[in-house]
């Protein structure tokens, strides 16, 4: 395993997309595990989905803060305001940078590419740009697995080649990779690159599947089983990614020079998945029975009525599935979470979230 040597206690950190799912709970567990830090986060807060779940995390955070003795502070900000970023981190000095920010979705991508071009190429480069001129200990930015587009390889490695993206998304992910390595080169910055996989959890994305089967469920309408079911995903829980991304940010790549005199790219990637691909049916079952536990659905709730099998979208994978070898060896830590336990929290969420709707 790699020794730590960023010390996280009495660092200003930035993370971006604070108000999303990883970024929110990133900032809990930065807020509850170490002291004396400056933790700024920011978020345009975009109305691609539901904003009150946004504030209400924010919301969260702020009652958190009262009783740490660390310092929050939540800037509204569009990582695509190069001015805007530029006076953000010449005030703050900061040691860390997490970059989450990032318009998501695959199939959002087809329709309104504008918005990934913004935040995703032109706001990860704001990021690179400040973190140049504003040396950082570690620069850590979220990547995907939907780089490995229709790999057909499994388990996904972070030594396959990743040259056939399949949807917009997937290209700005890639993207972003590949800008990074090239600042990491020239400016010597120490940056990892992190590929989640499909992240679930409480207080999640509505747009993501488990999400928008709930409530499609809950309103008694029918719901769309993509491929026929076949589908595979490597179904990660928040708390394991943020263990995952918290343990990464201590560990800094580090800085060394080649045969040729000349600074060798402090730059690595890793995956962050479950690493065991859970069938969608399978997935949705359970899903189902732990909505009923939670009193979502009643018990006697016919689920057969209300599910379609339908053929697979465009832009999305039959699979994925993450080796997560690296993660082990370098962090010691590998995501573990079972899939009922995970979908049990997010079932009790909603319940008590949703209760007077």
């Amino acid at each position: 395993m790699l020794d730590i040597n960023v010390n996280l206690n009495g660092k200003a950190i930035l993370v971006t997309g604070a108000a999303g799912f990883i970024g929110s709970n990133l900032c809990k567990n930065l807020l509850q595990s170490f002291s004396n830090i400056n933790l700024v986060g920011i978020d345009s807060i975009t109305d691609y989905y539901d904003v009150n779940i946004k504030f209400e995390r924010l919301s969260q955070l702020e009652t958190l803060a009262k009783g740490s003795k660390s310092k929050w502070t939540f800037v509204k900000m569009d990582v695509a305001d190069i001015i805007a970023i530029e006076k953000l981190f010449s005030e703050n000095h900061f040691a860390v940078v997490v970059n989450l920010a990032a318009q998501a979705g695959v199939r959002y991508s087809i329709t309104n590419p504008d918005a990934y071009i913004q935040s995703n190429l032109i706001g990860f480069y704001n990021i690179l740009e400040a973190c140049r001129h504003n040396e950082v200990e570690h620069l850590v930015y979220a990547s995907s697995s939907s780089v490995y587009g229709s790999n057909k390889k499994v388990p996904y490695s972070t030594d396959d080649k990743v040259d056939n993206p399949v949807s917009l998304y997937a290209a700005t992910k890639k993207s972003n990779e590949l800008m990074a390595h090239a600042y990491s080169k020239l400016y010597n910055i120490p940056s990892t690159g992190l590929r989640f996989f499909t992240v679930y959890g409480p207080a999640g994305r509505p747009d993501m599947a488990y999400f928008g089967f709930t409530n499609k469920l809950k309103a008694g309408k029918t719901i769309q089983i993509f491929n026929y079911g076949n589908c595979k995903r490597d179904f990660t829980f928040v708390d394991d990614i943020v263990e995952g991304v918290v343990r990464v940010m201590q560990r800094a790549p580090e800085k060394q020079n080649g045969e040729d005199g000349l600074p060798l790219p402090p730059y690595r990637v890793y995956n962050i998945g479950n690493n065991s691909p859970e069938n969608l049916l399978d997935f949705v079952t359970i899903l189902q029975e732990e909505l009923v536990r939670a009193n979502v659905l009643p018990a006697d709730y016919d689920f057969d009525a209300h599910k379609e099998l339908v053929p697979m979208q465009p832009g999305d994978v039959p699979v994925t599935y993450a080796d997560t070898t690296a993660l082990e060896q370098d962090m010691g830590f590998k995501p573990a979470t079972p899939l009922r336990e995970g979908l049990r929290k997010f079932a009790e969420w909603y319940g008590e979230y949703y209760k007077n709707v």
